[in-house]
């Protein structure tokens, strides 16, 4: 990978590519698995720097500072940086305070948290076909066709648990607006399902990668949650 591919990779997150330049660059996202995985690790070094110096000021004093050092060091060596933004070349270049702080302090991942109990409706008795069809294929994780089998469920019987199961779905499914609307309708009420919800907005945030956010809503969940402890692991590598 060289320095111009990262180059482009800036521009593009940056929104400084012509029309005809995003559409090449896309086309070949989608046919370069390799390039979309650098693509990727880029997009997280960038955001993981962003979140490091908390906000826009002092991201900019780092680069600036970063800017000072980089032409200091590699203006004999590779004058062809002149012009290459340095904290680019710093990603580009995987220095080693950067590998350190994205390897050994990383921000955690939704995906480690995204357990769900099984749902058990029809057990009870219960024989609606869309109930059973909900059950079915959340269970099996395919949270987006278990989507309108809740959704039919609903506008008969609208109860926490179903709500809980359908927000789920929803999340799963990227549906993240709609799925946080049921969390915190479920937040608001009383049923055991209100701290579960409280968790899943909290996943959400976590989804978005909207870490402050993720930690300001875990703080609200008390300490008598059935699965606090995951309330408290989560916590920690937060921080």
């Amino acid at each position: 990978m060289n320095e111009e591919r990262y180059i482009v990779f800036d521009q593009y997150l940056q929104d400084e590519l012509s029309a005809e330049e995003k559409v090449k660059f896309e086309k070949e996202l989608s046919e370069d698995p390799e390039l979309a995985s650098a693509f990727e690790t880029f997009k997280e070094l960038n955001l993981h720097l962003e979140n490091k110096f908390g906000n826009a000021d002092e991201f900019d004093s780092f680069k600036e500072n970063l800017k000072s050092i980089s032409n200091a060091h590699f203006k004999a060596s590779k004058p062809k940086v002149i012009n290459f933004k340095p904290w680019i070349y710093l990603i580009a270049a995987s220095v080693t305070v950067l590998i350190g702080l994205f390897l050994f302090n990383p921000n955690p991942n939704f995906e480690d948290f995204n357990q769900y109990e099984n749902a058990y409706f029809t057990e009870r008795g219960d024989v609606d076909k869309n109930l059973k069809q909900a059950e079915e294929t959340f269970n099996a994780k395919k949270y987006k066709a278990a989507i309108p089998f809740f959704e039919a469920v609903l506008k008969e019987k609208k109860t926490p648990e179903i709500q809980y199961f359908y927000g789920i779905s929803l999340l799963e499914a990227n549906k993240i607006k709609d799925a946080e609307v049921v969390f915190n309708e479920l937040k608001s009420g009383t049923s055991i399902y209100k701290n579960k919800a409280i968790w899943s907005l909290a996943l959400s945030k976590l989804k978005q990668k909207d870490y402050k956010s993720c930690k300001e809503i875990l703080l609200t969940i008390p300490s008598d949650y059935e699965d606090y402890d995951q309330v408290q692991e989560l916590l920690k590598e937060l921080d």
